[in-house]
C-alpha cells in the first residue's frame, strides 16, 4: 500500500482546504512531519485512516464523527477528506464526509444534520479517468479492508505505529499483551474455540446432572417404595460412582422386597384357612339359633292364638248372622227404591204446582190436564195472526229498502250528471296529450339518426388526439434511433479504421520465424510490428458491426412504427373534419340529452291511449247506468202504493188478535207456557199418586222375608247386613287364624326344630367374634401380600428405569470426560496443562515469537549488537504463561525483563518491536506490501549516536522501497531529515507547508 496524496477540507484544526503531496515526501524515502504541539500532525493521520475505514483512532473516535469538523471553518463549508492510493496494483480515491450540522435552506431558522457521504473511485488506465465503485459506507468498508487485508485497530498498529502504545506493550503483563495481541493477529476463532468447548463442556455437564438427578429421583422413588429397607447414601447430581451406588442399592431393594413377599403370601394362606374354618363354625352356631328361634317363636304365637279364642268367635258369629240376613237384602233394597221414588215424584209435583196459579193449587192430575188441552186450543186459533204479524214486518221491511234504493238512485245521478257535464273537456284533454306524444316519438327517430353519425364524429376526434400524441413520441423514438444508428454507424467506421491501421501488429502476431511473411514473404522478421494499448481486433470490430445493424433495425421499426400511426391519424382526422373535439363532446351531449327528453316525453303514449279507452268506457257505463235509475223510480211509484194499502188492511186484524198484549207473538208465548206448566203438573201427578202405591207394596213384602229369615223386625235384619269390605275383612280374618293355627302345628311338629329347642342355647355372638377376627386377620394379610407385591413392582420398574437411565448416560458421561478434558486444556485449567496456557495465549505465544524475532533483526542494529528480543514462556507467579517477552543483554549475557530498559533503550526497543509487528502482521493478512509507514513521536529520548542508528534503520526500509514519515517536533531531526512538512496554527486554523527537498 502506498500513500500518493491528501485533501483536506474543514478537518480537525484545518479550517481551510489543505493538500498533502506523499509521492513528493516519499522520494527521499524519509520525511518528517513536525510542528508545535496542537498544531494538527496527529491530525494528518486520522485523516488518513478515517479517509480508509471512516473513523479516527482510539478515543478520539466519538460524536458520530460531527466532532472531526473544524471549529475554525466557515458554516457554509463542509467536512472533506479525499485520500489518493495504491494497493494491490489498483490506484484508488478515497472521497468521505462526515456528517454536517448546517442552517437550514430558504431562510427558514434553525439548524439540520446532513447524512454521512462516501464515494470510492479507480482509475482505469486505458480510459485515461476515474470510475466509480461505489456510494455506499458498507460496500466501501468492505472493500478497503478486503484489499487492505486488516483491520482499523491493525492498521493504527502496523501503518501508524504508536510508539507510547508500544512502550506500554513492553511493560504490559502477559493480559494486556494478549488483549492487544488479539486485536492485530484476530484470534477471536481461537477465543471461540474455546468459548464453543466451555459451553459443551457446560452442556454436557448440565445434562450429565440433569440425567443424574432424573436418577437420584428413581433412586428416592425406589427408597420409599422399600418402605426403610433401602439404605442410600447422600449423593449429588455428577458425583462419579453414583449410577453404581444406585444400581446396586435397588438390587438389594429388590432382593428384600421379594422375601417380604413370600412371607406375606404364606401368611395369606395360613389366614385364608383359620377364616374358612370360622365360617363353618358361625355358619353352624347361625342355623341352631334359627332353629331355636323358631321354635320358640312357634311356642309364643301359640299363647297369642289361645289369647284371642273369643274374638275369633265373635267375628265367625257376626259372620253367620250375615249369612243369613243376605236372604233379606233383596226386599230392603226394593223398599229402598220404593221409597227414594216416591220422594222424588212428591218433589217433583210440589215444584210443577209452585209455578202454576193459585186456582190450580189443589187440582187432582185429571184437572190439570183438562185446563192444559184449553190453553192448546187457545194457542192453535192464533196461528193466521202470527203469519199475519209476520207479513206487515217483511212490508215494512219491503218499504225500508225502497227508501234505499230511492236515495241511492238520486246519488247515481247527481254523481253521473257531474261526471257528463265534464266528459267533453276530459275526452279533449286526452287527445292532446296523445298527440303530442306522438309528435315527441317522431322527434326522437330523427335526433336518433342525428345521434350516430355524432358519436363517431367524437370518436374519430378522440383517436385523433391520442394518435397525435402518440406519432410525437414515435417520431422522437424515430429521432433517438436515427442519431444512436448513426452513433452506431461511426463507432464502427472507427474501429474498422482503427483496425486497418493497426492491421500490420495483428499481422505480426501470426509471424513465426523461418516461415514467410502473409504480406511480403519474407522468412527474416527483424522488427515486427507491436500492438499498442488502443490496437482493436476483428472481434471488436464485429461487435460494433453487430451494434450498428442492431440500431439500423431499432431505426426501421421505429420508421415504420411512426408511419402507421400518421396514417390512422390522417384518418381519423378525416373521419372528424377538423372540428374541436369538445366542441364533437358538447354537441354528442346535446343531441343525448334532446333524444333522452324526446323518448321520455314519447313514453306517454300508450298510457294516454289507455286513459282515452277507460274514459269511453266510463261513459258509456254511466250513460246506461242513468237510463236505468229513471226506470227503477217510475216502478217504485206503484210498488209503493200497493204495500201500503196492504199494511193497513193487516194491522187492523192484528188488532183483534192481540188483545192485551204487546203483540200476537207476545200473547202466543204466554198461551204456551201455561200449557207447558200444566201438562208438567199433570204429569207429575200422576207419578207421585203411583209411586205411593209401589211404596206399600215394598213394605209388604219386606215384613214377610224379614220373618222368614228369623229376624223380629226389617230392622234388625238391616243391621246385621254386612258391607262388601267389611266381610272381606272379618273373612281375611279368620282365614289368617286358621292359617297362624296351622303354621304353628307344624313347626312344633318338625324334629330338627324339636331336637334344636332341647339342646342348650347358642352363643352366635362369640361365633361372629371369632369368624370376624379371623376375616380381619386375613384382610390384613391380603393387604400385607398386595403392599409387596406393589413394593416388588414398583422397585422392578423402577430399576429398570434406573438401569435405562444409567445406559443412556453412559455415552454421556463419555461425551462429558471427553469435552471436559479438551475445555480444560484450552482453558489452562487442565492438570496436564502445566504453564496453564489457553489456545489464544498458546496461538499468540506463536505471534509474539515471530515478532520478537523480526524486532530482533532490527533491534540489534539499534542497540549495536548489545540488545536481543526473545519469548517467554515461564509462569509469572500464579499467573498464566506463554506471553512473556524479555531482553538478553550481550554485555552481561543475562535475560531480563523489558521493564528495566531505560527510556531512550525503551524507545528504540519499542521501535524495532513495532517494525516487527508490522513484518508479522502484513505476512499474516495476505501478504500486502506496506510502502507507507508512520512513526508518531519518542526520538527525544536518544542520543546523537542511537539516533544515527535509528535514522539507518529507518533508512534501511528504502532498500525494500518504502517510505518512512516520522512524526516529532525534535529540532536535531529537521537537521538531519530534508524532506519535511511542518503544520502551523494559527488563530485561522493550522495550515500545511512543504520544506526541504530531495
Amino acid at each position: 500500500m502506498r500513500l500518493h496524496r491528501l485533501d483536506l477540507t474543514a478537518f480537525g484544526p484545518f479550517g481551510g482546504p489543505q493538500s498533502v503531496d506523499f509521492d513528493d515526501l516519499s522520494a527521499a524515502g524519509i520525511f518528517l512531519l513536525h510542528g508545535p504541539t496542537g498544531a494538527g500532525k496527529t491530525s494528518i493521520l486520522d485523516a488518513v485512516c478515517y479517509a480508509l475505514y471512516g473513523s479516527v483512532p482510539g478515543a478520539r473516535q466519538n460524536g458520530q464523527g460531527l466532532t472531526l469538523r473544524s471549529d475554525h471553518a466557515d458554516p457554509a463549508t463542509r467536512t472533506e477528506v479525499t485520500l489518493e492510493l495504491t494497493v494491490a496494483g489498483r490506484r484508488l480515491e478515497i472521497t468521505r464526509q462526515p456528517p454536517w450540522e448546517r442552517a437550514k435552506k430558504r431562510g427558514r431558522p434553525g439548524t439540520t444534520v446532513e447524512k454521512a457521504q462516501s464515494t470510492l473511485r479507480e482509475y482505469d488506465p486505458a480510459a485515461g479517468a476515474w470510475k466509480s465503485l461505489g456510494r455506499s459506507h458498507q460496500e466501501i468498508g468492505e472493500e478497503i479492508t478486503q484489499l487492505l487485508g486488516m483491520s482499523r485497530e491493525q492498521f493504527c498498529q502496523v501503518v501508524l505505529l504508536p510508539q507510547g502504545d508500544f512502550a506500554r506493550f513492553l511493560r504490559a503483563d502477559a493480559e494486556a499483551r494478549g488483549r492487544l495481541l488479539g486485536r492485530l493477529f484476530d484470534t477471536r476463532r481461537f477465543a471461540e474455540v474455546e468459548k464453543r468447548l466451555a459451553d459443551r463442556r457446560r452442556t454436557a455437564e448440565a445434562r450429565v446432572r440433569e440425567g443424574d438427578a432424573a436418577l437420584l429421583a428413581d433412586a428416592h422413588r425406589m427408597q420409599q417404595a422399600a418402605d426403610g429397607t433401602l439404605d442410600l447414601p447422600e449423593l449429588t447430581p455428577g458425583e462419579p460412582g453414583l449410577a453404581d451406588t444406585v444400581l446396586a442399592a435397588a438390587a438389594q431393594a429388590r432382593s428384600t422386597a421379594r422375601e417380604r413377599l413370600t412371607i406375606a403370601e404364606c401368611g395369606v394362606l395360613a389366614a385364608d384357612s383359620a377364616r374358612a374354618a370360622a365360617d363353618r363354625a358361625l355358619t353352624d352356631v347361625r342355623e341352631l339359633a334359627r332353629l331355636q328361634r323358631r321354635f320358640a317363636d312357634a311356642q309364643d304365637q301359640a299363647r297369642q292364638l289361645a289369647e284371642r279364642a273369643g274374638e275369633y268367635e265373635e267375628t265367625r258369629a257376626r259372620m253367620e248372622r250375615s249369612r243369613k240376613a243376605e236372604a233379606v237384602a233383596p226386599a230392603l233394597e226394593l223398599r229402598d227404591a220404593a221409597d227414594a221414588e216416591h220422594r222424588r215424584a212428591t218433589d217433583a209435583d210440589a215444584r210443577a204446582r209452585a209455578r202454576l196459579p193459585r186456582e190450580y193449587a189443589d187440582a187432582g192430575a185429571a184437572g190439570l190436564a183438562a185446563a192444559a188441552r184449553r190453553a192448546a186450543q187457545d194457542l192453535g186459533g192464533l196461528d193466521a195472526a202470527r203469519r199475519g204479524e209476520q207479513r206487515l214486518a217483511d212490508l215494512l221491511a219491503e218499504r225500508d229498502r225502497l227508501d234505499r234504493q230511492e236515495r241511492a238512485d238520486e246519488d247515481a245521478l247527481t254523481d253521473t250528471e257531474g261526471w257528463l257535464a265534464a266528459w267533453e273537456a276530459t275526452r279533449t284533454a286526452l287527445r292532446q296529450r296523445i298527440e303530442s306524444a306522438q309528435e315527441a316519438a317522431t322527434r326522437a327517430e330523427q335526433l336518433a339518426e342525428r345521434r350516430e353519425p355524432a358519436r363517431r364524429r367524437l370518436a374519430a376526434a378522440r383517436d385523433r388526439d391520442r394518435l397525435g400524441q402518440e406519432a410525437e413520441q414515435a417520431r422522437r423514438r424515430a429521432l433517438a434511433s436515427a442519431e444512436r444508428a448513426a452513433e452506431a454507424r461511426a463507432h464502427w467506421l472507427d474501429l474498422k479504421e482503427q483496425r486497418l491501421d493497426g492491421i500490420a501488429a495483428e499481422l505480426a502476431a501470426t509471424l513465426r520465424d523461418g516461415e514467410p511473411c502473409a504480406v511480403c514473404g519474407g522468412t527474416e522478421h527483424p522488427a515486427p510490428a507491436r500492438r499498442t494499448a488502443a490496437h482493436v481486433d476483428r472481434a471488436a470490430e464485429e461487435q460494433a458491426l453487430a451494434a450498428h445493424q442492431r440500431a439500423e433495425e431499432l431505426r426501421t421499426a421505429d420508421e415504420r412504427a411512426l408511419g402507421t400511426l400518421r396514417e390512422a391519424l390522417a384518418a381519423a382526422g378525416a373521419e372528424a373534419e377538423d372540428a374541436p373535439t369538445d366542441r364533437l363532446a358538447a354537441e354528442v351531449q346535446e343531441v343525448e340529452a334532446a333524444c333522452a327528453l324526446a323518448r321520455q316525453e314519447a313514453s306517454d303514449l300508450h298510457p294516454a291511449r289507455e286513459e282515452l279507452r277507460r274514459a269511453e268506457q266510463e261513459h258509456e257505463q254511466r250513460v246506461a247506468a242513468q237510463r236505468e235509475a229513471a226506470v227503477r223510480v217510475a216502478a217504485r211509484v206503484g210498488q209503493r202504493d200497493r204495500l201500503e194499502q196492504e199494511r193497513a188492511s193487516l194491522e187492523r186484524e192484528l188488532a183483534e188478535a192481540r188483545g192485551d198484549a204487546p203483540s200476537v207473538a207476545a200473547r202466543a208465548d204466554r198461551l204456551e207456557r201455561r200449557a207447558a206448566l200444566l201438562t208438567e203438573a199433570a204429569d207429575a201427578a200422576r207419578t207421585a199418586e203411583e209411586s205411593a202405591v209401589r211404596r206399600k207394596e215394598a213394605d209388604g213384602r219386606l215384613d214377610e222375608a224379614a220373618f222368614r229369615a228369623g229376624f223380629d223386625t226389617p230392622r234388625a235384619a238391616a243391621a246385621a247386613l254386612l258391607d262388601a269390605a267389611t266381610h272381606r275383612a272379618l273373612q281375611r280374618r279368620l282365614d289368617e287364624r286358621h292359617s297362624e293355627e296351622a303354621a304353628v302345628r307344624a313347626v312344633l311338629a318338625e324334629p330338627d326344630t324339636a331336637a334344636a329347642a332341647a339342646r342348650p342355647p347358642a352363643d352366635l355372638a362369640a361365633a361372629e367374634h371369632t369368624a370376624t377376627a379371623a376375616a380381619e386377620r386375613l384382610r390384613r394379610a391380603a393387604s400385607a401380600r398386595d403392599a409387596a407385591q406393589r413394593r416388588c413392582a414398583d422397585l422392578e420398574r423402577l430399576s429398570a428405569r434406573a438401569t435405562d437411565a444409567v445406559r443412556r448416560l453412559a455415552p454421556l458421561r463419555e461425551e462429558h470426560d471427553r469435552v471436559a478434558r479438551l475445555a480444560g486444556l484450552t482453558a489452562g485449567t487442565a492438570a496436564d496443562n502445566d504453564r496453564r496456557m489457553r489456545l489464544e495465549a498458546y496461538v499468540l505465544a506463536a505471534r509474539l515469537e515471530q515478532v520478537a524475532a523480526a524486532a530482533t533483526v532490527r533491534l540489534r542494529r539499534m542497540s549495536s549488537g548489545r540488545y536481543t528480543l526473545v519469548h517467554s514462556d515461564d509462569r509469572a507467579g500464579r499467573g498464566r504463561s506463554g506471553l512473556g517477552l524479555h531482553v538478553v543483554d550481550a554485555w552481561t549475557g543475562r535475560e531480563r525483563d523489558t521493564a528495566t530498559l531505560s527510556g531512550g533503550e525503551t524507545f528504540f526497543a519499542s521501535l524495532a518491536l513495532a517494525l516487527g509487528l508490522a513484518d508479522v502482521v502484513t505476512d499474516e493478512t495476505g501478504g500486502v506490501r506496506l510502502d507507507t509507514l508512520f512513526i508518531d513521536e519518542g526520538f527525544g529520548s536518544l542520543d546523537d549516536q542511537t539516533l544515527d542508528e535509528v535514522l539507518d534503520v529507518l533508512d534501511s526500509l528504502r532498500e525494500r522501497d518504502r517510505s518512512v514519515g516520522i512524526v516529532s517536533h525534535v529540532a536535531d531531526l529537521r537537521r538531519r531529515i530534508h524532506a519535511q512538512l511542518e503544520v502551523v496554527k494559527g488563530r485561522s486554523g493550522s495550515v500545511v507547508r512543504r520544506r526541504g527537498g530531495v
